[in-house]
């Protein structure tokens, strides 16, 4: 079972668009509703993505811990390894849980039709990070559990076998990089885990880092060609292409396994995937499980450098959301609350809290040895906050899923029609076009 599952995009992009996330309640008010105040009691039901806790037991000790504080209240556990797919039907209902993890699916506009109001966003932000994805003329819906740097993880022992000294900070850095791994281990340079499919979302984290650009996501929306040289999105996809082509990853992306890549990763077969700084606990358990130093786990930013600077985007995980059809609003926030500023979760699972009094995890240490700048996206303008989400869905790219890039990798491995030149100026006709529809 899958420990964590990002944006998946499964479920065709035509299902979502089908489905619209049309509510069966109805529009909620844009107000932070009263029913969050009340008596801390009755059984809370939190849907998370985080099956990997629940199987450890980790989240049984939180409830456990939330009980002992809240007599009266107590927590179960729904795990869904698919989340994002399951939860696109499930918010066709009113049965998704009393806490949840937002789906990355639903937009902006479409918040107060599932999710409880949560506070005014501007009272908010004085005590927590992450608050601008979430957030709808000024009501805040989500809190995020934590925050990750975005960027990849390495293997330090493979990198050294390879005889590579320098981090790469560039595209023709890091393709000789991949390429002095292939030519000296036997490791998989780079592993895209195409098969899960959500793993190459991840990718999507690093918009803004490459030209070190807080505003690139919502220059983007305004932009009719964004797959063309300099821009962020043509860096991403362009370093994904140029290593499937040059036959630095996986032989057969039909069949890779996202748990046993965690293994492969911790033991040398796998030296490079791009996933956020959540992932970095993982493997470094994995390393454990398999009696190896965890310290082998490395992470580096995306290979870019912008005015001689390198950064990296920070950003929030999911953010936690309570049912508005909910009956026990009251303990839901509680335990939100709990979880976010008693139980340790940042801690224990190297992420960026949520909180801005605390400080950051030490695994990060690597980016601020690199001198890599951490920086947030800026929020979207008063008035477009969907308007990325909507030109995406419009236009059938799922940026935070995985279809369109596993086209862009079987173009590469020549499984697919066409060329990198010609896929990306399908995409950006097909961008256009949605930008137009969009007005």
């Amino acid at each position: 079972m899958a420990s964590r599952t990002a944006v998946t995009g499964v479920i065709a992009l035509g299902a979502l668009a089908a489905l619209a996330l049309s509510s069966c309640s109805g529009a909620g008010s844009a107000q932070p509703s009263q029913g969050i105040d009340g008596e801390v009691s009755g059984e809370v039901t939190f849907v998370t993505w985080r099956t990997d806790l629940i199987q450890d037991g980790t989240f049984e000790e939180y409830a456990e811990q939330f009980n002992a504080v809240y007599p009266d209240a107590t927590v179960t556990f729904e795990g869904i390894t698919d989340y994002e797919g399951e939860m696109r039907t499930r918010l066709s209902t009113t049965n998704y849980g009393d806490v949840l993890g937002l789906p990355n699916s639903v937009l902006p506009d479409q918040f107060a039709d599932f999710f409880e109001p949560l506070g005014q966003t501007e009272e908010l932000a004085d005590k927590y990070r992450f608050l601008a994805p979430k957030s709808y003329e000024g009501v805040q819906y989500g809190i995020a559990l934590g925050g990750n740097a975005n960027g990849l993880i390495y293997n330090k022992d493979v990198f050294e076998q390879a005889g590579i000294t320098e981090l790469p900070k560039t595209q023709e850095e890091w393709l000789d990089a991949l390429q002095q791994i292939a030519d000296n281990t036997d490791a998989i340079p780079l592993y895209t885990n195409y098969k899960d499919g959500w793993p190459l979302s991840q990718w999507s984290g690093n918009l803004g880092a490459i030209t070190g650009d807080p505003d690139f996501v919502n220059e983007m929306a305004h932009d009719d060609a964004p797959w063309t040289e300099g821009t962020d999105i043509y860096a991403i996809d362009s370093l994904i292409f140029e290593s499937v082509a040059a036959g630095l990853t996986e032989d057969d992306p039909l069949t890779t396994n996202w748990e046993q890549s965690k293994v492969d990763f911790a033991t040398g077969k796998i030296a490079t995937m791009a996933l956020g700084s959540w992932a970095i606990s993982q493997m470094q358990l994995a390393a454990e499980d398999n009696g190896i130093d965890p310290e082998v786990v490395g992470y580096l930013t995306f290979p870019a450098t912008a005015d001689g600077t390198q950064y990296a985007i920070v950003g929030g995980d999911y953010n936690l959301a309570i049912n508005k059809n909910s009956s026990v609003k009251p303990a839901a926030k509680a335990w939100i609350d709990w979880l976010i500023e008693e139980s340790g979760f940042t801690e224990t699972q190297g992420m960026v809290s949520p909180l801005i009094a605390d400080p950051l995890p030490s695994n990060l240490a690597g980016l601020s040895d690199e001198g890599v700048e951490l920086i947030e996206l800026n929020p979207a303008p008063a008035g477009e906050e969907a308007l990325f989400n909507n030109i995406a869905d419009t236009s059938q790219i799922d940026i935070w899923g995985n279809i369109y890039r596993q086209k862009l990798v079987d173009i590469a491995r020549g499984a697919a029609d066409g060329d990198k030149a010609s896929y990306f100026a399908e995409l950006n006709e097909r961008w256009a076009a949605a930008r137009a529809e969009q007005g």
